[in-house]
């Protein structure tokens, strides 16, 4: 959920929280969505949300796989096979799908996919709910029928140009692959990151994305979620015309991963050769989402980093002017998460300077703590955030996609209220057990990312 409403935030100015305050009835009432959740008799679950602000309907299907799903040698398959779902199905001509909702006037078209996840959503006017609901559902019980080769090799080019725009010429791209590798080894399936690399994606096979298909495609292991201004019973009907005669497959089992303990700080030097400035990144490896501790690490990501008062960005930005940029964040995923902090030097100043005013400041966590008023900006922040998310029913973070995340994480796709009361818990006390549990200096990746002509000889006894 927090990336959802991270990513959709809108600027509501909810009233500052006191240290122990909770939301007003009113807000709490808005966190509660009305919704009715079902299950097709071939596994399909489905989620129904009546809002009748506009006449617009949210349809959001979620598969459940995403790169934690994936097996070595196959990394970045998930996202490859995201692709392939817009390529045409039995029913539907090669790459016309988008089009076609284009001209119904669809909006927030698309198809994502994360560690946990892949989705496919778009926002249609209500009377063109059930085109919408016949193209998911061919796509989903028919893409086999029109699968080729030509098809495949067409998305493994375009997969492997985003890899080359979004990591081996991006700044920073292959740095921070570099980190993400020594925080989950292989073969931990965390290990390749979503794009995965270049070698696997070449290596996919058609036969590969037809296995691929009939085992985490099914509607067994997907949720079709469905938000807006619609008749219930109609569009109930809808479903199970288009849905309910699909086949019917076992419920894939999840990977079982034991989690990665790192027991020594690991350096990594990396001669940067895309951006100008150095950068410094440490990470931890912390508590996976929705677990206790990942709303600690939220709260304390934002005292650390989030707006001018917070503590590294008053020290390095503000006071000392040794960093360009600073930023402190949990990404929260399902089977381990990532605490991480990034700074950004100003011309002239090392990473190895900037490594020490960050563990200055952390020490001073792990010490003296943070101040229930830090505690409370973060709790504002959240709520701002987590009500932000739900003025939208489609698209990134609205409505369907919050239903659906908290399903695929809890089973219960109205767990909004209980989220947010994750951060109303949240005491200075554990803030500073955190720092001092899960942010050892001892249990990190410490990555300097240096510019050649900037690069210190020293760092060439380091990988």
């Amino acid at each position: 959920m927090k990336a959802l409403v991270a990513a959709a935030a809108l600027a509501l100015g909810l009233p500052a929280l006191a240290q122990e305050a909770k939301p007003p009835e009113s807000s709490r009432q808005e966190l509660a969505i009305s919704h009715e959740k079902y299950t097709l008799p071939n596994g399909l679950e489905v989620i129904l949300s009546v809002d009748r602000k506009l006449p617009i309907v949210a349809v959001n299907v979620w598969y459940h796989v995403g790169a934690y799903h994936e097996v070595p040698g196959r990394t970045g398959f998930a996202h490859l096979f995201e692709h392939m779902m817009f390529q045409g199905s039995k029913h539907v001509p090669d790459d016309v799908h988008i089009a076609m909702l284009e001209q119904l006037g669809a909006t927030d078209l698309n198809g994502t996919t994360n560690t946990d996840r892949t989705n496919y959503f778009e926002t249609v006017p209500s009377n063109h709910l059930e085109t919408a609901l016949w193209l998911e559902s061919d796509r989903m019980g028919y893409l086999l029928d029109t699968l080729s080769a030509d098809k495949l090799q067409t998305q493994q080019e375009v997969v492997k140009n985003e890899r080359r725009l979004g990591t081996e010429t991006a700044p920073y791209g292959i740095a921070d692959e570099k980190l993400w590798h020594a925080l989950f080894p292989a073969p931990h399936p965390y290990h390749g990151n979503v794009i995965g690399s270049m070698a696997d994606l070449e290596a996919a096979t058609v036969e590969d994305v037809k296995a691929f298909f009939r085992k985490w495609y099914a509607p067994s292991n997907a949720t079709l979620a469905i938000v807006g201004d619609f008749d219930v019973e109609k569009t109930k009907a809808l479903v199970e015309k288009y849905f309910g005669t699909l086949r019917s497959a076992p419920k894939p089992q999840k990977p079982q991963v034991a989690p990665v303990k790192l027991t020594r700080e690991q350096i990594i030097r990396h001669e940067e050769q895309v951006a100008t400035l150095p950068r410094l990144s440490l990470s931890w490896l912390s508590p996976p989402y929705l677990s206790e501790g990942d709303a600690t690490a939220d709260v304390l990501g934002t005292t650390l980093a989030t707006g001018k008062a917070s503590r590294l960005y008053k020290r390095l930005v503000l006071e000392k002017q040794l960093a360009q940029s600073v930023s402190a964040s949990q990404q929260s995923l399902g089977a381990q998460s990532v605490f991480s902090i990034e700074v950004t030097a100003r011309p002239g100043v090392s990473t190895d300077t900037l490594q020490k005013e960050v563990d200055a400041v952390l020490e001073d966590v792990r010490k003296n703590g943070v101040t229930p008023q830090e505690i409370a900006r973060a709790r504002t922040r959240y709520g701002t955030l987590f009500l932000g998310g739900l003025q939208s029913i489609g698209g990134f973070g609205g409505k369907a996609d919050v239903l659906q995340s908290y399903n695929h994480f809890t089973g219960e796709p109205d767990y909004l209220e209980k989220d947010l009361a994750r951060y109303q818990s949240v005491t200075p006390e554990q803030v500073k057990r955190f720092a001092q549990e899960q942010l050892r200096p001892d249990a990190r990746v410490v990555l300097h990312a240096v510019p050649p002509q900037q690069a210190p000889a020293a760092s060439k006894e380091n990988k």
